[in-house]
Protein backbone atom coordinates (compact mmCIF):
# COMPACT_ATOMS: atom_id res chain seq x y z
CA UNK A 1 0.00 0.00 0.00
CA UNK A 2 1.75 3.61 -1.15
CA UNK A 3 1.23 6.17 1.09
CA UNK A 4 0.26 8.85 -1.76
CA UNK A 5 -1.06 9.61 -4.76
CA UNK A 6 -2.56 12.16 -7.33
CA UNK A 7 -5.27 13.51 -5.83
CA UNK A 8 -5.01 13.54 -2.25
CA UNK A 9 -4.57 16.67 -0.16
CA UNK A 10 -3.63 16.74 3.34
CA UNK A 11 -1.94 14.02 5.57
CA UNK A 12 -2.52 10.38 3.75
CA UNK A 13 -2.93 7.38 6.27
CA UNK A 14 -3.16 5.16 3.14
CA UNK A 15 -3.94 5.08 -0.56
CA UNK A 16 -4.88 1.89 -2.25
CA UNK A 17 -4.54 1.30 -6.21
CA UNK A 18 -5.45 -0.86 -8.79
CA UNK A 19 -4.04 -1.08 -12.08
CA UNK A 20 -5.48 -2.55 -14.96
CA UNK A 21 -3.67 -4.94 -17.72
CA UNK A 22 -2.71 -1.96 -19.41
CA UNK A 23 -0.97 -1.15 -16.52
CA UNK A 24 -2.80 2.00 -15.91
CA UNK A 25 -4.24 2.68 -12.48
CA UNK A 26 -7.88 2.38 -12.24
CA UNK A 27 -8.86 3.23 -9.02
CA UNK A 28 -7.09 4.99 -6.29
CA UNK A 29 -8.33 5.28 -2.75
CA UNK A 30 -6.99 7.54 -0.24
CA UNK A 31 -7.69 7.95 3.45
CA UNK A 32 -6.72 10.63 5.99
CA UNK A 33 -7.18 11.75 9.39
CA UNK A 34 -10.01 14.62 9.65
CA UNK A 35 -10.55 15.06 13.49
CA UNK A 36 -12.65 12.07 14.41
CA UNK A 37 -13.92 11.42 11.03
CA UNK A 38 -11.81 9.90 7.97
CA UNK A 39 -11.76 11.46 4.77
CA UNK A 40 -11.82 9.35 1.95
CA UNK A 41 -11.04 10.58 -1.59
CA UNK A 42 -11.81 8.17 -4.74
CA UNK A 43 -10.83 8.70 -8.03
CA UNK A 44 -11.18 5.83 -11.34
CA UNK A 45 -13.89 3.38 -12.08
CA UNK A 46 -16.14 1.80 -9.68
CA UNK A 47 -17.46 -1.47 -10.86
CA UNK A 48 -17.09 -5.29 -10.08
CA UNK A 49 -13.48 -5.00 -11.29
CA UNK A 50 -12.40 -2.60 -8.22
CA UNK A 51 -14.82 -4.18 -5.90
CA UNK A 52 -12.95 -5.82 -3.29
CA UNK A 53 -9.82 -3.45 -3.58
CA UNK A 54 -12.74 -0.36 -2.93
CA UNK A 55 -14.34 -2.72 -0.17
CA UNK A 56 -11.17 -3.45 1.73
CA UNK A 57 -10.15 -0.01 1.88
CA UNK A 58 -13.34 1.15 3.00
CA UNK A 59 -13.02 -0.77 5.80
CA UNK A 60 -9.50 -0.08 6.66
CA UNK A 61 -10.90 3.68 6.81
CA UNK A 62 -14.22 2.82 8.10
CA UNK A 63 -12.19 1.24 11.48
CA UNK A 64 -9.28 3.97 11.81
CA UNK A 65 -12.18 6.85 11.88
CA UNK A 66 -13.58 8.05 15.44
CA UNK A 67 -17.58 8.55 14.05
CA UNK A 68 -17.03 7.81 10.54
CA UNK A 69 -15.86 8.30 6.85
CA UNK A 70 -16.78 11.16 4.45
CA UNK A 71 -16.64 10.11 1.01
CA UNK A 72 -15.20 12.36 -2.09
CA UNK A 73 -16.35 10.52 -5.12
CA UNK A 74 -15.65 14.24 -7.25
CA UNK A 75 -12.90 12.25 -9.32
CA UNK A 76 -15.22 9.11 -10.24
CA UNK A 77 -15.10 8.32 -13.55
CA UNK A 78 -17.59 5.51 -13.62
CA UNK A 79 -20.07 3.69 -11.45
CA UNK A 80 -22.12 1.11 -11.77
CA UNK A 81 -24.31 -1.14 -9.37
CA UNK A 82 -21.59 -2.87 -8.13
CA UNK A 83 -19.97 0.19 -6.85
CA UNK A 84 -23.30 1.57 -5.44
CA UNK A 85 -23.45 -2.04 -3.77
CA UNK A 86 -20.35 -1.80 -2.01
CA UNK A 87 -20.81 1.97 -0.60
CA UNK A 88 -24.08 0.77 0.44
CA UNK A 89 -22.43 -2.33 1.99
CA UNK A 90 -19.80 0.06 4.30
CA UNK A 91 -22.46 2.39 5.07
CA UNK A 92 -24.51 -0.59 6.88
CA UNK A 93 -21.17 -1.52 8.39
CA UNK A 94 -20.64 2.06 9.39
CA UNK A 95 -24.10 2.20 11.28
CA UNK A 96 -24.15 -1.72 13.07
CA UNK A 97 -20.77 0.65 14.50
CA UNK A 98 -22.66 3.56 15.36
CA UNK A 99 -20.72 5.62 13.07
CA UNK A 100 -21.75 7.19 9.56
CA UNK A 101 -20.60 7.36 6.04
CA UNK A 102 -21.52 10.90 3.78
CA UNK A 103 -20.86 11.93 0.52
CA UNK A 104 -19.06 15.42 1.06
CA UNK A 105 -18.55 15.46 -2.93
CA UNK A 106 -20.03 13.38 -6.11
CA UNK A 107 -18.88 13.74 -9.91
CA UNK A 108 -22.06 13.61 -12.53
CA UNK A 109 -20.92 10.09 -13.83
CA UNK A 110 -21.47 8.63 -10.05
CA UNK A 111 -24.45 11.00 -9.12
CA UNK A 112 -26.38 9.64 -11.62
CA UNK A 113 -26.51 5.77 -10.32
CA UNK A 114 -27.13 6.95 -7.20
CA UNK A 115 -30.10 9.36 -8.41
CA UNK A 116 -31.73 6.44 -10.53
CA UNK A 117 -31.49 4.19 -7.45
CA UNK A 118 -32.95 7.16 -5.27
CA UNK A 119 -29.88 6.08 -2.95
CA UNK A 120 -28.12 9.49 -2.75
CA UNK A 121 -29.76 11.15 0.58
CA UNK A 122 -28.68 7.55 2.73
CA UNK A 123 -25.41 9.52 2.68
CA UNK A 124 -26.17 13.24 3.08
CA UNK A 125 -24.77 14.83 6.24
CA UNK A 126 -26.68 14.39 9.58
CA UNK A 127 -28.82 17.47 9.81
CA UNK A 128 -29.18 18.25 6.12
CA UNK A 129 -32.67 17.95 4.54
CA UNK A 130 -33.22 16.75 0.85
CA UNK A 131 -35.85 16.86 -1.56
CA UNK A 132 -37.85 13.65 -1.35
CA UNK A 133 -41.51 12.74 -3.57
CA UNK A 134 -42.98 13.62 0.19
CA UNK A 135 -40.68 16.78 1.28
CA UNK A 136 -42.00 15.55 5.05
CA UNK A 137 -39.15 13.17 5.09
CA UNK A 138 -35.61 13.56 5.71
CA UNK A 139 -32.69 11.69 4.63
CA UNK A 140 -32.55 10.42 8.41
CA UNK A 141 -36.18 9.22 8.11
CA UNK A 142 -35.37 5.59 8.90
CA UNK A 143 -38.67 4.39 7.09
CA UNK A 144 -37.33 5.88 3.59
CA UNK A 145 -33.66 4.83 4.45
CA UNK A 146 -35.45 0.92 4.18
CA UNK A 147 -37.37 1.33 1.66
CA UNK A 148 -34.56 3.22 -0.78
CA UNK A 149 -31.60 0.17 0.82
CA UNK A 150 -34.26 -2.32 0.11
CA UNK A 151 -34.95 -1.34 -3.52
CA UNK A 152 -31.11 -0.78 -4.29
CA UNK A 153 -29.57 -3.66 -3.02
CA UNK A 154 -32.73 -6.19 -4.23
CA UNK A 155 -32.17 -4.71 -7.74
CA UNK A 156 -28.71 -5.27 -8.36
CA UNK A 157 -28.72 -9.27 -10.12
CA UNK A 158 -31.53 -7.79 -11.96
CA UNK A 159 -29.51 -5.08 -13.23
CA UNK A 160 -26.60 -7.46 -13.84
CA UNK A 161 -28.71 -9.45 -15.99
CA UNK A 162 -29.88 -7.21 -18.03
CA UNK A 163 -26.16 -5.96 -18.54
CA UNK A 164 -25.53 -9.22 -19.49
CA UNK A 165 -27.76 -9.51 -22.15
CA UNK A 166 -26.73 -5.90 -24.11
CA UNK A 167 -23.17 -7.48 -23.48
CA UNK A 168 -24.10 -10.50 -25.66
CA UNK A 169 -26.72 -9.57 -27.91
CA UNK A 170 -24.29 -6.64 -28.94
CA UNK A 171 -21.29 -6.91 -28.49
CA UNK A 172 -20.65 -4.85 -25.74
CA UNK A 173 -18.38 -4.31 -23.08
CA UNK A 174 -19.73 -4.33 -19.55
CA UNK A 175 -19.18 -0.29 -19.20
CA UNK A 176 -20.84 0.30 -22.78
CA UNK A 177 -23.44 -1.80 -21.80
CA UNK A 178 -24.19 -0.11 -18.55
CA UNK A 179 -24.40 3.59 -20.64
CA UNK A 180 -27.05 1.89 -22.72
CA UNK A 181 -29.74 0.69 -19.96
CA UNK A 182 -29.17 4.13 -18.12
CA UNK A 183 -29.66 6.08 -21.16
CA UNK A 184 -32.28 3.94 -22.17
CA UNK A 185 -34.13 4.29 -18.38
CA UNK A 186 -33.37 8.32 -18.38
CA UNK A 187 -34.95 9.02 -22.45
CA UNK A 188 -38.01 6.95 -21.65
CA UNK A 189 -38.53 8.04 -18.07
CA UNK A 190 -38.18 4.80 -16.54
CA UNK A 191 -36.66 3.85 -13.25
CA UNK A 192 -33.89 1.76 -13.89
CA UNK A 193 -34.81 -1.68 -12.27
CA UNK A 194 -37.71 -1.36 -14.52
CA UNK A 195 -35.70 -0.69 -17.64
CA UNK A 196 -33.91 -3.83 -16.82
CA UNK A 197 -36.92 -5.97 -15.80
CA UNK A 198 -38.26 -4.30 -19.69
CA UNK A 199 -35.25 -5.89 -21.15
CA UNK A 200 -35.18 -9.31 -19.59
CA UNK A 201 -38.41 -9.97 -20.05
CA UNK A 202 -38.35 -9.56 -23.52
CA UNK A 203 -35.64 -12.32 -23.81
CA UNK A 204 -38.66 -14.63 -22.22
CA UNK A 205 -40.74 -13.22 -25.38
CA UNK A 206 -42.62 -10.78 -23.87
CA UNK A 207 -41.60 -7.68 -25.90
CA UNK A 208 -41.04 -4.47 -24.03
CA UNK A 209 -43.29 -1.08 -24.81
CA UNK A 210 -42.36 0.64 -28.68
CA UNK A 211 -40.53 3.83 -26.69
CA UNK A 212 -38.00 1.55 -24.93
CA UNK A 213 -37.51 -0.47 -28.22
CA UNK A 214 -36.79 2.54 -30.01
CA UNK A 215 -34.46 4.46 -26.91
CA UNK A 216 -32.57 1.09 -26.98
CA UNK A 217 -31.63 0.83 -30.38
CA UNK A 218 -30.67 4.68 -30.06
CA UNK A 219 -28.77 3.92 -27.55
CA UNK A 220 -26.72 0.76 -28.86
CA UNK A 221 -25.78 2.89 -32.24
CA UNK A 222 -24.69 6.13 -30.13
CA UNK A 223 -22.11 3.61 -27.88
CA UNK A 224 -21.30 2.09 -30.64
CA UNK A 225 -20.66 5.06 -32.84
CA UNK A 226 -18.20 6.30 -29.65
CA UNK A 227 -16.07 3.51 -29.29
CA UNK A 228 -15.80 3.33 -33.31
CA UNK A 229 -14.85 6.92 -33.14
CA UNK A 230 -12.73 6.57 -30.25
CA UNK A 231 -10.61 3.57 -31.82
CA UNK A 232 -10.60 5.17 -35.59
CA UNK A 233 -8.73 8.11 -33.43
CA UNK A 234 -5.97 5.68 -32.02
Amino acid sequence: MSKSAPGCAGPVSGCTRLTGHDGETRLTVCARPDGDRTAVTVHGDLDLAADQELQQALRSALTDSGKGIDLDLDGVEFCDCSGLNTLLGIRQQALDQCKTVTIRAISPAAERVFALTNTLPLFAPEGEMVQEDDASHSATDPRVEVVQLRRAMQTRGLIDLARGILMATFSLSAEEAWNVLVMTSQNTNTKLHRAAQQLVDSVRGEPPPEEARKQLTAAVTHVTAVRERAQGAE
